[in-house]
C-alpha cells in the first residue's frame, strides 16, 4: 500500500476451514512473535533486538524461524535497507531512533528452518514441507514506542 509517497508492507497468515491444533498454535506462535518483535521498535534499542525476540518467542514455543527470509526498512520504497533477519544477538547493530520505519515479518514453520523457492520465484513453502506462517506489520519509531501503521481498523469506506 502507498499514501503521499510512502510505502507500507504487511502480510497475514490466514486459516482455512477447521484447521488442527498445531496449525492453530503455529498461527498463535507467530503472532507472539511479530508481537515480541514489535515490542522492541523502540528508541535506544539495537536492531537485533528486533531479531533475538522473535528468534527467542519462536524457539521457546517449539518452532523454527526461517533464515533466508527478512524483514526490512520500508518508506519510499517497498524493501529498504536494513535487513532485520528474524534470529541474531541482542544488542547488535544500528541503534533505533525516532522516525525510523520498519517492517517486522516473522516467518515460522513446524519444521526445520529450510524453505524452498517455487519455480514461479515468488512461491515459498518449507522444504520438510511441514506447516508455515508469517505475518507482518509496517512499524514506526517513535518517542511513545512502536506504532503500528498497517494495523486493521473497523471503519468502512463508504
Amino acid at each position: 500500500m502507498t499514501l503521499d509517497g510512502f510505502v507500507a508492507d504487511s502480510a497475514y497468515t490466514f486459516p482455512i476451514g477447521d484447521v488442527s491444533a498445531e496449525a492453530e498454535r503455529l498461527l498463535e506462535g507467530c503472532q507472539a512473535a511479530l508481537a515480541a518483535g514489535i515490542e522492541q521498535c523502540r528508541v535506544g534499542n539495537r536492531l537485533s533486538d528486533i531479531s533475538h525476540a522473535i528468534q527467542v518467542t519462536t524457539e521457546e514455543q517449539g518452532f523454527s524461524v526461517v533464515r533466508s527470509l527478512v524483514g526490512h526498512g520500508v518508506g519510499r520504497s517497498m524493501h529498504e535497507e536494513p535487513q532485520i533477519p528474524n534470529y541474531g544477538e541482542p544488542g547488535r547493530g544500528p541503534l533505533l531512533a525516532e522516525g525510523m520505519t520498519f517492517a517486522i515479518e516473522p516467518m515460522i514453520t513446524a519444521g526445520g528452518p529450510d524453505v524452498v523457492l517455487h519455480d514461479d520465484e515468488w512461491s515459498i513453502s518449507s522444504a520438510d514441507e511441514s506447516l508455515a506462517a508469517h505475518f507482518e506489520h509496517t512499524v514506526a519509531i517513535t518517542a511513545d514506542g512502536p506504532r503500528i501503521l498497517t494495523a486493521a481498523t473497523s471503519k468502512v469506506a463508504s
